[in-house]
């Protein structure tokens, strides 16, 4: 039986974007009123494996979107292996398959973005325009000794017309090729979690049990927040289904609700002072 949600008893939240903010860069209606009644509460950083723009570009884009949400608060996939290969190896040189916000974190991060011959990693995330030609040059490098860092395995994406393929068929279409990528640094990955908490503005180290991760997959966001000891609240507006979580053998959520609206509602009306 599902425990009841008191939202005052935590310390940050983390928040999926897609599925649970927005579909395919549409708001999804009351979450931009449920994520400002969050950070009323405590401070909430959006922890996306979404890899195409960078954390800047997030912002700016669901600030215009009417979500009251910084920079600092955002921590994507693309930030999450730029800085995950600063910490491991220092400023390295990459050939990488993504958008704009992959390589604009990269960059950031120090690292060189080259052709496929002098790479010493090839990084893959989500790559709308990916086409045989990369997949080739991504081979090269691999032949030349370049190690496989993936930002993240999702198999698809959400929209509003439903999924499309997300980066981890990328992932897999080099897996075809025999290279096993060494890291997926996005969620599930315990990585992208802790980037996610060190990026909470408090006075004290948080503690995973300190926060609730809010997402809309049982594979990423559920299965990743138990790997840490966190708890997880699952929202149905993005790629999960109830029939899906009926049939998820794996770690089960804290809570579910249809949307961020509800989960908020739910939360606040438990956590009100009684009169």
């Amino acid at each position: 039986m599902e425990e009841p949600l008191d939202l005052r008893r935590y310390r940050a939240f983390l928040i999926d974007l897609d599925g649970v903010l927005v579909w395919d860069g549409e708001p999804i209606p009351g979450a931009a009123e449920a994520l400002t009644a969050l950070k009323r509460l405590a401070p909430v950083v959006v922890l996306s494996n979404n890899s195409t723009r960078s954390r800047r570009a997030f912002a700016l884009e669901l600030r215009a979107k009417g979500f009251p949400v910084s920079p600092r608060e955002v921590v994507n996939s693309a930030y999450v292996v730029a800085q995950h290969l600063r910490r491991e190896h220092g400023p390295v040189a990459v050939f990488a398959i993504g958008e704009t916000g992959l390589f604009d974190e990269l960059e950031r991060a120090g690292h060189q973005l080259v052709e496929p011959e002098r790479a010493q990693f090839v990084v893959v995330g989500l790559d709308r325009d990916f086409h045989y030609g990369k997949l080739t040059r991504a081979l090269r490098a691999l032949l030349g000794g370049a190690r496989l860092i993936a930002a993240n395995a999702d198999p698809t994406f959400p929209t509003p017309e439903g999924p499309i393929p997300g980066a981890g068929a990328l992932v897999g279409a080099i897996r075809g090729l025999g290279y096993e990528p060494e890291a997926v640094v996005g969620k599930p990955n315990p990585i992208a979690f802790r980037v996610a908490l060190s990026a909470v503005d408090v006075e004290i180290a948080l503690s995973p049990k300190d926060a609730l991760m809010i997402g809309d997959r049982l594979d990423t966001d559920v299965e990743g927040a138990a790997r840490l000891g966190m708890e997880a609240a699952l929202v149905l507006t993005g790629v999960t289904t109830p029939d899906d979580l009926e049939r998820w053998p794996g770690p089960r959520p804290a809570h579910v609700a249809r949307s961020l609206k509800e989960l908020v509602e739910r939360g606040l009306r438990r956590s009100q002072p009684s009169g």
